[in-house]
This record gives C-alpha cells, structure tokens and sequence, in this order.
C-alpha cells in the first residue's frame, strides 16, 4: 500500500515538472506585450543606416533584441536600453514612458533631435539618463523630477536651451549632474543645493549667472578650469566639501564675482596670481585648507574687499598692512604658524629684518663652504686609499676588467651633472615626470668614454620621491634585460645652496618616448618632434612586442617577480633603431618582500598600499584596493596597446561617463569596425591625392590595407584580452609575446616594407 502511494506521488512530480518545463519560458523568457509595443514604437521613430535594430522585429524573445536587457525577478520587463554609438538618427518617442521598469536609458553619442518627452518623468524606476552628444533641443521637462531614483542625468553637448529647473533640486539620490556646453541661460536654481550625494557637477560653457550654493555636500577631486567659464557667476559657495588641489587660475575670468567661499576643503599650493583680476569681490573665503606660500600683496588693492578670511592653512612670510589688513574686524590669519609682521593688534612675531637676512646668509654661505671643505678632505683622502686598493688588487684581475666595474659602478657628482647639462638648462630639458625632471646631458663616465646620458632630477620637495629614488635603484640593480632602460649610475648628494640632491643616470634614448611619436604637439620635447612622420604599423608592432619581452622578463624570469606599477606611453623610450625600452621604475614593487609605500614613506608587507600608476592606465582593481599584482601591469599593457593602434589617449575627452578606451574598442570589434577606429595615420590612400596612379599602384594600396585589417584586428583582440575589468581573464604575458610574434609573422608575410 505505501509503495503505491510513493508510486503515484512520484508519478505526480514528474508530470508537474514536465507541465513547468513545457509552460514557463513563454512567462519567463518574453518581453511583455506593453513593452513590446513601446520598444516597436520608439523604432518607428528612428533612421537607422547601420542597420543596428533589425533584431528589433517581430520576435518578442528578450536576449534576441540589440541593446535590451530584461529583469531578473522580472523577466518579461525591460529594465534597460543603451543605443550608444550607433548613428541612430530621429526623435525620443513618448511611448518611452510606457516602459515602467526602466533603470537606465542611454542614447549617447547618436543624432537624436527634437525635444526630451515629458513621458521620461513617468519613470520612477530610472537610474541613469544618458543622453549625451546628441543634437536634442527644447527644454529640460520639469516632470524629470518625479524620477524620484535618478542617480545620473547626463545632458552635455546638445543644443537644449532654457534655463535649469529648480525642481532637479528634489532629485535627492542623484550623485551626477553633467549639462555642459547646452546654452542654458538664467540663474542656477538655489535648490541645487539640497543634493546632498551630488559627488560631479559640470555647467561650464553655459550663460548662467547669479549665484552657485553647493556647499556641505560630497565633492571630491581638483576643481575643473572650466569653472572660469561660468563668467556671469556673482557667489559661488563650494566651502565644506572634499574638493582637493591647486585653485584654479581660471576664476580670473569671473569679473563679476562678488562673493567666493571656498573654506573647509583640501586645496593646497599657493593662492593664485591670476585672483589679482577679481577687482569687485566683497568676501573671499579661503579658510580651513592646506594652502602654502605667503599672502599676496594684491589683496591691499582690493577696495570692494569687506572681509578676507585665510585663517587655518600653512601660509607664511609678512601679513601685509594696508586695505582691508587694516582692520582687525575684516581679515582673519588665525592657525598660520609661520606668519609674521602685520598690524600690532595680531601679535605676531617681527619679521627678520634685512640686515639679519644677509647674516643668515653668510652664515649659510660659511656653512656651505666648511662642508665643501671637508667634502674635498674626505675626497682626496677617500681617493688615496682607493688608489692603494685598487693598486693591491691589480694582481687578481686584469685592466680590461677594472676598467669595466669602475665604469659599471661610478658614482658622479653634482657639479658634474651641472656641466654635463649646462646647468640644467631648459635647452636640455626632455621630460618632466611625476618626482622630477629629465635632461639630456654628455658625461664622461671613464678615461676613454663620454657619451650622452639621460639625468633624472628627483624632485625631493615632492612627497614620496626620496623613496621613489630607492625604489628604482633597488630595482634596477638587480634586473638585466634588452628591452630596459640600462641605469648607468646614480648621484645622492647636496647642491651648491647645500639642499638635498638626488640624480638617477641612465642611457640617453634619442628618439624619446612613445607618448612623444603617439602625440606629438605639446610642450618641451614633444613640441621640438611635432614635424616628424608618424610611427608606421610595424614599427608599433616591434614596440608592443618590445615591450611585452620587458615585462614577461620581469613577470616570470627574475629572481624576485617585480611590477612596474607604471606602464604607460611616456615611460616606454625608443632608441636609434626604434626599439622600445621600459624606464621608470619609481614605482615598482618585488612581489613577497617588503615593499616601500611611497605615500606615506612607511614600510610594510602588504602589496596593497602605495601609488599603483596613472589614470587612465591604472588597473581598476586597484581603486577598490586589491594588492598589487602583475595582473594591474597587464591591464595597462592592454590600454597602451589600444592608444598605439587608435591614436586615442585612455583619458580622451570622449571617454567619460562609462565610455572608456576598452569598451571603445570591444564595440568596434563585435561590430566590425576596427578600420574605423585605427589612426587614420596608418592607413595607406588608395589612390593619390593628385587621382592619378597606375593600376597596380592602386591594388597593392588596397591589399596592404586589408592585410592591415587582419593585423589591427588581432592587436585589437589582443589589447580589449589584456585589458578586461576581471583581472583573471587577462593574458598571461608569455601568451601575449606568442600571440604578437603570430600577428607579426602573419603580417609581414603578405605586405611590403613599411
């Protein structure tokens, strides 16, 4: 009795999961017929020369539809739709407020005019509203405001008009606001102010005016120059946030500035000239900062000026005592140590007279040369003994080996380097790194030897590069590689005002950095190479494939694993032949050693604090403090690759707002559109200029660019695999040097010298 009870229990569960199996996907799977009909809608609406919605038909599967992503707890409703990219062409369809469940709705980047619908206001369920870099005109709905869950509304580089609704002030989640370059004119909305998450915010190359009150919010990061551009701004309040950086000189161009609060932030450097130009400011707050340098005196000219409060920085120097330094009541200098002079009733020490600045001086002077005394003593003494020493030694070793380790381990001296650069001469300057300044000098290194070298200033007034200066001569005495830049030597010792001094020596590249062939038009020695030819496709085929070598080497052939921690396009230099040599190791750390975090000049064991590289080449892992890895060298391998094939820097003005160089890339790929994206400089003219050109002129042309294709194609590939967010789907480098040794091969066999 109880077997045939199980028996048809049994018989009952398999006929419901059979009925399940059968029934479900058609609830699960298909996209709601509202929806639907919505999606049919707006494509009605749209001209579409890519042919990039006809999966749009009339399928109602969710997976099939390009752009669409349907809800997990509700499968049949469209949660999101992102159409970047695609040349689409047309108006929004209000029918895009039937779609209830939409979360985010992205048409950046496309030729959209027309007006924004009010229907967008119906979707209380909406993130992000992306509509950027689109032609749309009209107004901002002020119904945006019933989308209650917005985080992200971006409007910029339209051609809306208006001015800002002050209903956007309701938005209480939303954490960026992006409505630059539109035409937006009037007065900014006091009740921006209430948004409290607001972490970006950009309105510059408006016609806005009146006031700005987003204070006691959360914004972080250096303020923008593009500030300056808000030219009919009368108060501008950004005091209590997290703003860091140097004030920008661009407020010069807001003339009509009556009021300036900037306290309680983390600005740093000195105060800026450029404010001399805000004539007609009645209050000017700088307080509660890390500002340096002394006051300027051209606050006493300020006559508009009623109150100036700089209390709470590090200035220092003489507090002037004229205009608004008169009166006690209209200036606070409280909590600045070093300050001196002013008016009496402040209290502060007298500055050192003139007289007592030229004793100090003579007595520095006198210093200085007691040391340059016993400097010599010891140098003639330590010379001496060296001579014995090297002279007992001669019995074991023969000259053509001395010769080499003295000139393998010689120590230079400043004034060597002084001459050798012509004074550290701007004529000579090559390059200005992140902890000092590079020039390009001739020394000789031994009797018989003098040659060009590179010499790298360290900066020592810089945080952390007295420690970057250890880190690259650990590193770099211990490594030996083709593809490296080879340090020659390096020089610790004091200049001749009796400061610190640090130099790193090494050999002198004389076709400069990638950056520089990249992109030329700049300042210094980018701006002297601005005039010569382009880097042919080869030639930054052999450079990535130098460059892999280098960092597969110092991946899985040294005795200690090391990251450089700063692979980028400025710190990869090309020789006489062109080939390519990492440099720049003041970053680098020995995986499972104790490592030094140049930030807060500490040691520790932990790979997971310091500096890890720059933006834009930094792995993302990084900035959610996972330990440094060679996985993070690989990911920015992967984006220097993609700007050597596009041209296109990882901090490209076009990529903002979840638009980056990898995914640039990754669409062009899917779509069939790498030729499109490539340096147009690579690329060979099918036919002349002049439309004249044989025949076979014009086929060999064409057949060099489709083997291009097939190539820049397998670079692509190879630099979106490098460069994926998850850092275990990278490329491992030794498969990363097999793969462009494949490429190469492939290449050079079915196209002419380059």
């Amino acid at each position: 009795m109880k077997s045939s009870k199980r028996s048809f229990i049994f018989i009952i569960c398999v006929t419901l999961l059979l009925f399940s199996n059968y029934f479900l996907p058609t609830s699960q799977y298909l996209i709601a017929e509202t929806d639907r009909l919505s999606l049919l809608a707006f494509r009605d609406n749209i001209n579409d020369p890519l042919g990039a919605l006809t999966s749009w038909n009339e399928s109602s599967h969710c997976s099939n539809w390009t752009g669409i992503e349907c809800g997990r707890r509700h499968p049949s409703r469209v949660v999101g739709l992102d159409l970047r990219s695609m040349s689409l062409k047309g108006s929004i369809s209000p029918y895009i407020g039937n779609l209830s469940f939409l979360k985010y709705f992205v048409l950046f980047d496309n030729h959209f005019s027309g007006g924004i619908p009010e229907e967008i206001g119906h979707l209380s369920r909406l993130e992000v509203l992306f509509l950027a870099n689109n032609s749309l005109t009209g107004k901002i709905p002020r119904n945006l405001s019933s989308c209650k869950s917005l985080k992200l509304l971006a409007l910029i580089q339209n051609n809306l008009v208006g001015g800002i609704p002050a209903e956007l002030g309701s938005l209480s989640m939303l954490q960026q606001l992006h409505l630059m370059k539109n035409y937006f004119s009037g007065t900014i909305p006091v009740s921006l102010s209430n948004l409290s998450f607001l972490t970006r915010f950009d309105l510059s190359w408006n016609n806005l005016q009146d006031s700005l009150d987003l204070s006691s919010n959360h914004l972080t990061g250096d303020l923008p120059s593009e500030i300056g551009n808000l030219v009919k701004i009368v108060r501008l309040d950004l005091s209590n946030n997290q703003l860091s950086g140097n004030i920008p000189s661009s407020f010069k161009n807001c003339l009509g500035l009556q009021e300036l609060h900037l306290d309680g932030n983390l600005f740093e450097g000195v105060i800026p000239p450029s404010l001399r130009s805000l004539k007609g400011i009645e209050y000017l707050g700088l307080s509660r900062n890390n500002l340096t340098g002394q006051i300027p005196k051209y606050f006493e000219t300020f006559v508009s000026l009623v109150y100036l409060n700089l209390s709470s920085n590090h200035l220092e120097g003489e507090v002037p005592k004229l205009g608004v330094f008169k009166n006690i009541s209209a200036f606070s200098v409280d909590g600045n140590d070093k300050l001196c002079g002013g008016i009496p009733i402040l209290r502060l020490p007298s500055c050192p007279s003139h007289a007592s600045k030229k004793k100090s001086k003579q007595f520095h002077l006198k210093r200085l040369l007691l040391i340059i005394f016993g400097v010599v003593v010891c140098v003639i003494l330590l010379g001496s003994f060296l001579i014995w020493f090297w002279r007992r030694k001669a019995t074991i070793s023969s000259s053509s080996l001395k010769t080499l380790v003295e000139d393998k381990f010689r120590k230079v001296s400043y004034s060597e380097l002084l001459k050798a650069t012509n004074g550290f001469s701007s004529e000579n300057l090559v390059g200005v790194g992140s902890y000092g300044s590079v020039y390009k000098g001739l020394l000789t290194l031994s009797q018989e030897t003098t040659t060009f070298v590179a010499v790298k200033v360290l900066d020592l007034q810089r945080r952390g590069a007295s420690k970057s200066f250890m880190a690259e001569c650990e590193a770099m005495r211990s490594i030996r590689h083709r593809n490296l830049v080879k340090m020659l030597t390096s020089c610790s010792s004091i200049d001749f005002k009796g400061n610190d001094f640090k130099a790193l020596i090494s050999e002198f590249m004389p076709n400069g950095s990638l950056e520089s062939w990249l992109h030329p038009v700049g300042d210094g020695e980018q701006l002297q190479r601005s005039a010569r030819r382009s880097l042919s496709f080869i030639e930054r085929l052999n450079v990535a494939a130098d460059v892999a070598s280098a960092l597969d080497y110092l991946h899985h052939h040294c005795q200690t694993p090391i990251v450089h921690c700063d692979l980028k396009p400025s710190n990869v230099l090309l020789d006489d032949d062109m080939n390519g040599h990492v440099g720049d190791f003041g970053l680098a750390k020995f995986l499972g050693d104790v490592i030094i975090n140049v930030e807060t000049e500490h040691h520790t064991t932990s790979t997971s604090v310091g500096i890890r590289g720059s933006i834009g080449y930094a792995a993302p892992e990084y900035g959610m403090g996972s330990d440094v890895s060679t996985s993070g060298d690989i990911y920015s391998y992967g984006i220097m690759v993609l700007e050597m094939i596009t041209g296109r820097r990882p901090t490209d003005i076009m990529f903002t707002d979840g638009l980056n160089l990898h995914a640039f890339a990754k669409t062009a790929l899917l779509t069939d559109r790498v030729m499109e994206i490539i340096d147009p400089a690579l690329l060979v003219p099918v036919r002349p200029e002049d439309g004249d050109g044989n025949t076979s002129e014009i086929q060999a042309n064409t057949e060099n660019n489709a083997k291009l294709r097939d190539a820049a194609t397998g670079i692509v590939n190879l630099g979106i695999l490098c460069s994926t967010e998850t850092p275990r789907e990278r490329m491992d480098m030794a498969h990363v040097v097999k793969e462009l040794q494949s490429i190469k091969k492939i290449h050079l066999s079915g196209v002419g010298s380059e």
